[in-house]
């Protein structure tokens, strides 16, 4: 099996994906790597996340896959949606806020069939992580996306939500957003070393919390974020999630240690899901494709040569 390694270099998302909805255009930042004609493999981020914690991943993986990377609408390099001229009066708060990742989940949703007018077989198998999880089966229940396999990693997708930052954020939203550089960038960082059992290299805290801390707008974004994760839903379709596993493989992996959703979440997830199984790894939290690598790539690399025979 092929195992992760750390990338000699960063991976650039050199490709732009134009996509608008009825108020919204957006600027999406993609790439894939590997040969044209392999099955395709895409991994999909959460908050306050992007592509950058797949790097070590993506590139061995490559090998075997058609491996596809991109940024969630204002995360990492894509910014954020931009109201179409004359709509911006029309949005109200709880459309602006997408705390239920409709329009994260549509947006992706175009992407997928945008890459899938490439492949020679039908359907990809799919990698998510944190809220990715939700995008992915909203994208899979409601805008008729056809995977091949879905593989869960601590993901976002069965409710109670909320942690007391985010209730804090939300209440407090204009006081978080006036806070000033070092004291803002304290913050970040102590958020991204609470998702981490282990503790982050200086060079990987710093990849994982610079977009944020790079303009005023990418800080009142993280903000966003948070106050969106206060009031996350998943009525629309929580009640269809038994149809998943019923049709595709489903797998659920998930951090023994982690703080942000507990692990027995994941066999909650697995009853909803008709999942084939879980697997918990210890001495990992949520951001376990740091604190356990190599043993997310084992437990990636099985389960994709099992579901690629299929």
């Amino acid at each position: 099996m092929t195992k992760p390694s750390t990338p000699s270099s960063t991976i650039e998302l050199t490709e732009t994906f134009h996509y608008s909805t009825t108020i919204y255009d957006y600027d999406i930042r993609w790439t894939s790597l590997g040969d044209a004609a392999s099955p395709p493999l895409i991994f999909v981020h959460g908050t306050p996340w992007s592509s950058h914690v797949w790097h070590s991943y993506a590139q061995p993986l490559s090998r075997y896959f058609r491996v596809y990377l991109f940024d969630n609408p204002g995360f990492g390099e894509s910014p954020l949606g931009k109201p179409i001229p004359g709509k911006a009066d029309t949005i109200g708060k709880v459309v602006a806020l997408d705390s239920d990742l409709a329009q994260q989940s549509d947006v992706f949703a175009a992407l997928y069939k945008s890459w899938a007018q490439d492949w020679r077989e039908s359907g990809a198998h799919v990698v998510a992580h944190d809220h990715g999880g939700l995008m992915t089966l909203r994208a899979y229940l409601l805008h008729g996306c056809d995977y091949r396999s879905l593989c869960l990693i601590d993901v976002v997708a069965v409710g109670p939500f909320g942690q007391p930052l985010f209730k804090l954020v939300a209440e407090n939203e204009e006081v978080f957003n006036a806070l000033t550089g070092p004291v803002f960038e304290g913050v970040v960082e102590s958020y991204i070393r609470d998702a981490a059992y282990k503790e982050l290299d200086r060079k990987t805290m710093a990849a994982l919390k610079k977009p944020w801390i790079a303009s005023e707008e990418r800080k009142r974004g993280f903000v966003r974020q948070m106050v969106q994760a206060n009031s996350r839903s998943t009525e629309e379709v929580e009640g269809r999630y038994h149809e998943v596993g019923k049709k595709i493989p489903v797998r659920i992996i998930w951090g023994k240690e982690d703080e942000w959703i507990p692990v027995e979440t994941a066999k909650r997830l697995q009853e909803k899901l008709n999942a084939q199984d879980v697997v918990v790894i210890e001495g990992a939290g949520h951001l376990i494709m740091y604190d356990q690598q190599g043993q997310l790539g084992v437990e990636l690399g099985w389960w994709l040569s099992n579901v690629n025979r299929k």
